[in-house]
């Protein structure tokens, strides 16, 4: 059963605004002012569409049991509410849960709904894998990414700090970001990537740049070289199948590779496309037009 699925069937309660904590596993750092009030007008005029998620926390004291709440999911619709000044919010109670569990979900709710910017996701993977011990392959199953999506991610984190900040600032893009991985000298990584901001280049710019400046590493990333539009139809193609995807064209036609991992994702990537092509068919009743994924 999927998360939203679950939580459909999931009791809801209102409670106290003040009496729910952040959660200290949030992997999320930066919030957006005027977001945050556009989504207070919203709950000003809709309400609360999506309860947040806690968990309960009772501590014994001389007066007898305290209860408060430890946000597990939906740190913006609560400090939105907070903003229009309602004194309870809808909110799903989930049993008491450990820190990793807490952080897993946190992760997960934020990258269902997109809210995390790539660093703020790779510092959580990381999180994952240093203070719990586990894997990247396990991360993976865990948030329902590749182990590569999890593994290039992480790598951004080897970046500087002026760096990464310009990723989490979605003024260089991720792939910008690996490929100035590839120049190991820093001074040299900073003069390019100056260049990239003075000069907006695109990505195979850079790596054209890279090339000409150090060619030790052009062959390297020669062998990587897509051009643009394969480079966005691998993305895509990776985004909709959750994997590993490999496009090669010679002239109008070529190869696609789709690679899993375990028996269970086989399933679902064949699962995906059964069910993306059954779509196709009943929009599109002519065979000859193509199948899309």
């Amino acid at each position: 059963m999927q998360p939203d699925q679950q939580r459909a069937l999931d009791p809801i309660f209102h409670i106290e605004t003040d009496k729910i904590k952040p959660n200290p596993f949030q992997p999320r750092r930066n919030f957006d002012e005027t977001a945050l009030e556009e989504l207070a007008s919203s709950i000003r005029e809709f309400g609360i569409l999506h309860p947040i998620v806690v968990t309960k926390i009772e501590t014994p004291s001389e007066f007898g049991t305290s209860v408060e709440y430890q946000l597990i999911a939906g740190e913006r619709r609560l400090m939105a509410a907070k903003i229009v000044g309602l004194e309870r919010i809808p909110a799903i109670v989930k049993a008491a849960l450990t820190d990793r569990e807490r952080l897993e979900l946190a992760i997960i709710e934020n990258i269902q709904r997109e809210n995390l910017n790539p660093i703020e996701t790779a510092r959580a993977y990381a999180k994952l894998q240093d203070q719990f011990g586990l894997t990247q392959r396990e991360v993976a199953v865990r948030v329902g990414k590749s182990r590569e999506t999890v593994a290039n991610a992480v790598r951004l984190l080897n970046l500087p700090s002026y760096i990464q900040d310009s990723v989490a600032q979605n003024k260089i893009s991720e792939s910008q970001g690996r490929l100035l991985l590839m120049v190991s000298d820093q001074k040299e990584q900073q003069i390019i990537f100056d260049d990239l901001m003075r000069n907006n280049m695109s990505v195979r710019e850079l790596r054209n740049r890279i090339s000409f400046r150090k060619p030790e590493i052009g062959a390297s990333i020669e062998s990587l070289s897509v051009d643009p539009e394969t480079e966005h139809l691998e993305e895509q193609l990776r985004e909709a199948l959750g994997t590993k995807v490999k496009l090669q064209k010679e002239g109008d036609s070529g190869k696609l590779t789709i690679n899993f991992y375990s028996q269970e994702e086989l399933q679902n990537l064949i699962a995906k496309l059964v069910q993306s092509s059954q779509a196709e068919e009943s929009e599109n009743p002519n065979p000859d037009e193509g199948f899309s994924v």
